[in-house]
């Protein structure tokens, strides 16, 4: 048997050699590349990493990405920092800045301040707004904090106390109750906060009956106000939910921000005979959203991806903003019917594999909440192609031609359309590439620090 200094000193090595050699070639061939980049401080000793994943689309359109870097970030966390130690990473990955589409972040002044000295492009994490949107505009809001702390410390009775939480399930069986363990959730993360509400309303009766026992101990109950307060803000948070794990999904882009604020919007702003008792929650959600979101739509990168999306195409922008998304696509197919010319021949042609399948949306499956609207959207307008002025013949009545065959359903892969119609739009193709490479969230470098989180907490680190 190999000794353990062999594998440490040489075995390792050896394959850390062969998967980057593997790596760097796959880079190379890729037009663009995104990324996504985190700092992640460890709880257990003075340890900061910051990560770099880089995201693509390969020549038979299968999204693709790799852990490039999770290197010791030392000192201070400033933007010249976290400047110098990107260009160091790029620099090890010979990764030219002219091939960085866009990097994903998250929406610290420090970071958004680091990628504009770098001299690339950047999106705040569209989860991360999303997390400050409902924690701003619901659970800031006093009487529904409130009745949220009591349900926090009724939970945290019942985690510290065994016996409690035996004569609760001793309760649950008598009322012939489904069993569902309470749910301790996190302040700084809603949709824990939301796992908690649930686990409360699913243990309601449970609950009451437990508390008329004159032997209960709970440091504190829930009132009727606060019972329904709880359930209102799980019924209004469902839709953000449900979005939060779409965005989340290794499949998203940055081509689903624009239908998704759009659909979120479209609820909100809705009224219903169910919704009745939480239109103030939803008022003041709107209020919110508008306020984290109301920049997507002009914004030249959300705004080409949904275009170059076959599901979306030009459906869910409004028409105060639908002109200059169209001038913006326009300008990129010109960039890249020239970027074309100059390839090599051969370059970028699809390679006889399949697609990897992307996840279906559930956002638009007949049990979610916010799937009318999206049907809604689709409904509404007619699609036109852009104007004629300053585009190349070829790019032209490729533009024409996709616009105007109607969008795929929500639940079609967006990758395998490109791969099948990659030589009858060529251009296009290769713009769809370098948009849709891109992730709409930073949830990657986060999965991978959670891995390396429990990694140091199981070996002791510290």
């Amino acid at each position: 048997m190999p000794s353990r200094h062999y594998i440490l000193e040489k075995t390792i090595p050896l394959i850390h050699k062969d998967v980057t050699d593997y790596i760097t070639k796959q880079i190379e061939s890729a037009n663009y590349l995104s990324f996504t980049t985190d700092i992640w401080s460890c709880d257990h000793r003075p340890l900061s990493l910051l990560s770099l994943t880089a995201h693509w689309i390969g020549p038979d359109f299968t999204p693709k990405s790799a852990v490039l870097h999770a290197r010791e970030f030392r000192g201070s966390h400033t933007a010249n920092a976290i400047t110098d130690a990107m260009e160091h990473m790029l620099r090890a990955w010979k990764i030219d800045k002219k091939k960085v589409h866009v990097i994903q972040r998250d929406n610290a002044a420090n970071m958004k301040k680091a990628m504009e000295q770098l001299g690339v492009p950047s999106l705040g994490c569209f989860a991360h707004t999303l997390q400050l949107v409902v924690q701003h505009g619901l659970l800031a809001q006093r009487a529904v904090s409130d009745a949220i702390a009591n349900g926090r410390r009724i939970v945290t009775h019942f985690k510290h106390s065994p016996k409690a939480y035996a004569e609760l399930e001793d309760v649950e069986e008598e009322l012939n109750v489904e069993p569902k363990r309470l749910q301790q959730d996190v302040k700084t993360r809603w949709s824990s906060t939301k796992m908690m509400i649930d686990s409360l309303v699913h243990c309601k009766r449970a609950l009451q009956a437990y508390v008329s026992d004159s032997d209960s101990n709970l440091p504190v109950t829930l009132t009727g106000n606060q019972w329904s307060l709880l359930e209102k803000t799980a019924t209004v948070l469902k839709p953000f939910q449900e979005l939060t794990a779409q965005v989340s999904a290794a499949s998203a882009t940055a081509a689903d921000v624009i239908p998704f604020v759009r659909v979120l919007t479209r609820f909100l702003d809705s009224e219903s005979e169910e919704h009745r008792g939480i239109q103030t929650m939803k008022a003041t959600l709107l209020d919110a959203v508008h306020t984290g979101f109301d920049h997507v739509e002009t914004e030249p990168l959300y705004a080409v991806a949904t275009m170059l999306d076959p599901r979306y195409k030009d459906k869910f922008l409004t028409a105060t903003n639908l002109d200059q998304a169209k001038e913006a696509l326009k300008v990129e197919v010109m960039k890249m019917e020239q970027e074309l010319k100059t390839m090599p021949s051969g370059e970028g042609v699809a390679e006889a594999e399949t697609a990897r399948q992307t996840p279906e949306m559930e956002a638009g499956s007949s049990t979610s909440s916010l799937g009318s609207y999206f049907d809604e959207i689709l409904e509404e307008s007619g699609t036109a192609g852009p104007s004629e002025q300053q585009i190349t013949p070829g790019a032209l009545f490729q533009l024409e031609s996709y616009l105007s065959e109607p969008p795929l359903g929500r639940k079609h892969n967006p990758f395998q359309y490109w791969r099948d119609n990659q030589a009858r739009l060529p251009t296009l193709a290769a713009t769809a590439a370098k948009f849709l490479s891109a992730p709409c969230t930073s949830v990657e470098s986060e999965r991978l620090f959670s891995a390396v989180s429990l990694i140091m907490m199981n070996t002791g680190a510290g």
